[in-house]
C-alpha cells in the first residue's frame, strides 16, 4: 500500500494536508492502466462525451473558485490574490480546449493533378497520441495541471499526472473533480512518487507523449532517456532579458510593468524580468522608481489578502537566493533596495544595479525576488548581451519607436518579444515554451492539443472518384 506525505504551507510549515505517495508497483499498475485504455479504441470516449465532461469540469471549478485559491496558494506560497487568478486562467483553459475542438481537424489532400493519383480522393485526420506522462512544477500547482491534464484528454488521451512533492494537492484535485465531470476511471491519474517512478513513467515504451515542465538539468536528461518515438515537450526557465530605450514611458508603463513582471509570485516563475539593460541616459532614474516601487511592496503570509509577494517555496531557497545577491554585491552590484531575507520563508524584493556580467544572477536563473539593472549606451551592445546566455524564452523592449522595437524582435534570441510590457505575459491561448536550453516544444491549449496528436491519411480509390 502506497504511503502519505505531509503537504506544508512554504510561509511556516504548517501542515495543510497529505497525499498518497505511491511506490513502485503503484506507478507500473497506473501505466499499464493508461496503456490499457488507449489500446481498447473500441472503448475511446468520444468527442461530444470529453466535451460534456469538460463543460461539466468548468462548472464544478467556478463553484469552487474560492476553495481552490485557498488550497493554491496554501501549498505553494503564491499570495491569494494572485492564486485566484491563477484558478480563474485554469477554468478558462478548459473553456480554450473546448472552443478548439471546434476546428480541430484535418484537411483534403489534392488529388488528381498527375496520372497517378487519378480516380483517388484523400483527407487527414486527428487521432490521440497514446498515454501522456505530464511531470510538472510547484510554482503554477492548478494552472499547470490545466495544462497538462486537459490537452490529453481534450484530445482523447489517457494522461498521468506526477505533480511537484512540494504542492501536489492541487493537480490531484483537478483529477478528482474531473471524475466528478464524468470522466471514466482510468483516464487520468495523479501519482506522487519519487524520482525513480517518475523516470520510470517518462521513459517508458509505454508513454508516447511526455510532458516535462521544471529544471533543465532534469528535463534535458529524461529527453535522453526516453523510449523510440516517445514525443517530448520540455519548458525550462528562461534567464528574461528586458531592453529600456531613452524615449520609453517610464513612470506610466516601464515601472509598473517591471515591478509586476519581476516579483510576480516572488519572481518563481520562469519568464519573470530578471534583466534590465537600460539606456545611460535614463538608466538611474528607472532603477531608482523601480527600488522604491519594489520597497513598496507587502512581503508576508501568502493568505493574507493584501500580500503582493510571498514566500519562496522552501527555506533552501532563500539561502540560495541571498548567496547568490551576496556574491553579487562582493562583486560590484549596488542594492537599491532589498538584497536580505526578511525570515527563513521570505526574501526582500531586491534592485541590484549593475552586477557583474560573471555573477550568478547575471547568468542563472535566479527563480527568486531579484531584479537587475544594467546600463548600456548602444542598443546593438545591450542586444548582444541580452543574447549572451544560451536560455531563449520571453524577453522585452520598451521604446516609443517602431524601428527599434521591431529591431529588438528581430535580433533578440527569445521565443516571444513583448513591446512596452514585461516578459512575464501571458495567456493560455498563444504559444509559449522556451528553445535552446529553455525547452522544446510550444505549449498553450491549442498547441499542445495538436502536440498531442497523430495526423493519419485516408485514401480512397474509386473509378467514380474524377
Amino acid at each position: 500500500m502506497s504511503s502519505k506525505i505531509e503537504v506544508k504551507s512554504p510561509f511556516d510549515d504548517k501542515v495543510v494536508g497529505s497525499v498518497p505517495f505511491s511506490n513502485q508497483e503503484e506507478v507500473e499498475k497506473a501505466l499499464d492502466l493508461a496503456q490499457e485504455k488507449f489500446l481498447d479504441r473500441d472503448n475511446w470516449i468520444p468527442r461530444f462525451k470529453r466535451v460534456e465532461i469538460l463543460e461539466n469540469l468548468m462548472k464544478i471549478m467556478s463553484g469552487q473558485v474560492e476553495e481552490l485559491t485557498i488550497l493554491c496558494a496554501s501549498e505553494g506560497g503564491k499570495p491569494y490574490i494572485d492564486s485566484k487568478v491563477e484558478v480563474l486562467r485554469a477554468i478558462n483553459c478548459v473553456k480554450i480546449a473546448v472552443e478548439h475542438l471546434g476546428s480541430y481537424e484535418g484537411k483534403e489532400i489534392a488529388m488528381g493533378h498527375t496520372a497517378t493519383s487519378v480516380n483517388r480522393m484523400a483527407y487527414t485526420f486527428k487521432e490521440p497520441i497514446g498515454v501522456v506522462v505530464s511531470i510538472s512544477a510547484f510554482n503554477h500547482p492548478l494552472n499547470l495541471a490545466a495544462h497538462q491534464l486537459i490537452p490529453a484528454l481534450a484530445v482523447g488521451c489517457p494522461v498521468i499526472i506526477r505533480p511537484a512533492t512540494q504542492t501536489p494537492m492541487s493537480a490531484l484535485k483537478m483529477v478528482a473533480m474531473l471524475k466528478e465531470a464524468g470522466l471514466p476511471d482510468g483516464w487520468a491519474q495523479g501519482i506522487v512518487c519519487d524520482r525513480k517512478g517518475s523516470q520510470f513513467l517518462a521513459t517508458s515504451p509505454k508513454t508516447a507523449f511526455l510532458s516535462f515542465i521544471g529544471s533543465g538539468a532534469v528535463g534535458w536528461g529524461l529527453n535522453s532517456k526516453v523510449a523510440d518515438g516517445t514525443r517530448v515537450a520540455l519548458e525550462h526557465g528562461g534567464v528574461a532579458p528586458v531592453i529600456v530605450q531613452a524615449d520609453a514611458d517610464i513612470d506610466g508603463e516601464v515601472v509598473p510593468s517591471l515591478t509586476k513582471g519581476g516579483f510576480y509570485h516572488a519572481g518563481q516563475v520562469c519568464v519573470s524580468v530578471q534583466r534590465v539593460f537600460v539606456h545611460e541616459s535614463i538608466c538611474e532614474d528607472v532603477a531608482k522608481k523601480l527600488a522604491k516601487a519594489a520597497s513598496k511592496l507587502k512581503v508576508g503570509n501568502q493568505l493574507d489578502h493584501d500580500t503582493q509577494v510571498g514566500p519562496l517555496i522552501n527555506h533552501g531557497e532563500v539561502d540560495r537566493v541571498e548567496e547568490w545577491v551576496n556574491e553579487a554585491v562582493k562583486k560590484g552590484a549596488k542594492v537599491l533596495t532589498g538584497g536580505k531575507r526578511i525570515s527563513k520563508s521570505c526574501f526582500e524584493p531586491t534592485v541590484l544595479l549593475n552586477p557583474s556580467e560573471d555573477s550568478k544572477v547575471s547568468t542563472h536563473e535566479v527563480f527568486g525576488p531579484v531584479v537587475c539593472v544594467y546600463s548600456y549606451s548602444c542598443m546593438c551592445d545591450a542586444i548582444k548581451r541580452a543574447n549572451s546566455l544560451s536560455a531563449s524564452f520571453q524577453a522585452a523592449v520598451f521604446t516609443k519607436n517602431i524601428d527599434k522595437a521591431i529591431k529588438a524582435v528581430r535580433k533578440l534570441n527569445a521565443t516571444a518579444v513583448m513591446i512596452n510590457d514585461h516578459t512575464a505575459f501571458r495567456v493560455d491561448w498563444m504559444p509559449f515554451g522556451g528553445a535552446r536550453t529553455s525547452g522544446l516544444g510550444m505549449g498553450g491549449i491549442p498547441y499542445s492539443m495538436e502536440e498531442m496528436s497523430n495526423e493519419k491519411m485516408m485514401v480512397i480509390k474509386s473509378p467514380e472518384i474524377l
